[in-house]
């Protein structure tokens, strides 16, 4: 069974009623439901067609937090080959936030890194809902490192809605520890290809997406803080959320626009959660596409050409 969101209720009353009425014919073989489940069917379809067609950024943000959206564990199974992941920041811990390690992408070795959310209340704790302490940004700065000088492209797909704000993760140096992740993306000689899943929060997020090229899902989000956070701040009312997320200029379709990312990968009708096979398969596409066009570049350009596109960002916004 789906987890419906609240703008989903007329998809949720329908696909409650079709639910019914197999359960009454497989009950009682003599009841022909066929016809009826046929029409609530397309009316289903249509239903969830026109509210996907016109989502608020509000109701794209609550898609991009779906339960039960395809996240990093479910992409490196059905895209990478021999994943190996690697553990510890050999300074302190391991974080299970942040993934990382090497795999074959289509017959093609690269350094993996991602963010894992999990998805049950067991997974949810062991991966801390995404968001990641110093040691995971530690991490990634040591595969890049080791991609670096292997000469692997990197591969990295965001979701998390920041990094960990806990009192023990400040004493370690958050705040040094995204900025030194995110100064290893831009010194690496070796192409970066970045893909926002889900959330893409603050810089717990940008701390792994400053590449060459950087993607988001039709339904992400991707933002300098939460929607919440930011109605705390500015009217210090969080339950003023929906308005935040539309002033704040967060989606993908805002963000091509401003030229922050390259492209938007487009979900299935319904979010990707309806069909994670297929948004998967068309992701590893954009990603073999990156890197074919990536890879005939010398390092030394390809640094170049990614510390100038974010000091222009700047200068266009």
């Amino acid at each position: 069974m789906h987890n419906y969101l609240d703008f989903e209720k007329p998809i949720s009353d329908l696909e409650g009623k079709i639910h019914e009425l197999r359960k009454l014919a497989e009950e009682d073989e003599s009841i022909d439901t066929t016809d009826e489940i046929g029409r609530l069917e397309v009316r289903a379809r249509e239903a969830m067609a026109d509210i996907y067609s016109k989502l608020t950024p509000w109701q794209k943000t609550q898609v991009a937090r779906h339960p039960q959206r395809p996240h990093f564990v479910d992409y490196a199974a059905q895209l990478f080959e021999e994943f190996t992941p690697l553990a510890g920041d050999r300074k302190f811990a391991e974080d299970e936030a942040i993934q990382a390690g090497l795999g074959r992408f289509r017959g093609e070795a690269v350094a993996i890194i991602g963010q894992e959310k999990g998805n049950d209340t067991k997974s949810r704790l062991k991966h801390n809902f995404g968001s990641a302490r110093p040691e995971g940004y530690r991490k990634a700065i040591r595969v890049m490192e080791m991609a670096d000088r292997f000469g692997l492209p990197i591969v990295t797909l965001i979701d998390t809605a920041g990094a960990y704000p806990g009192i023990g993760a400040e004493e370690r140096g958050q705040a040094e520890a995204i900025a030194r992740s995110t100064e290893m993306c831009l010194n690496v000689r070796v192409p970066i290809v970045s893909v926002v899943l889900g959330e893409g929060g603050s810089g717990g997020a940008i701390a792994i997406a400053t590449g060459d090229r950087v993607y988001m899902l039709e339904h992400a989000i991707y933002s300098v803080i939460s929607p919440e956070g930011a109605a705390s701040i500015l009217w210090r009312d969080s339950t003023r959320a929906k308005e935040a997320a539309s002033n704040m200029k967060i989606t993908a379709e805002d963000l091509k626009a401003f030229g922050i990312i390259d492209g938007i990968i487009p979900e299935p009708v319904g979010g990707a959660h309806r069909d994670a096979e297929a948004v998967i398969g068309r992701t590893g596409d954009v990603i073999a596409a990156a890197l074919k066009d990536l890879g005939a570049k010398p390092g030394d350009q390809l640094r170049k050409e990614r510390r100038q596109r974010y000091l222009n960002i700047g200068r266009q916004l």
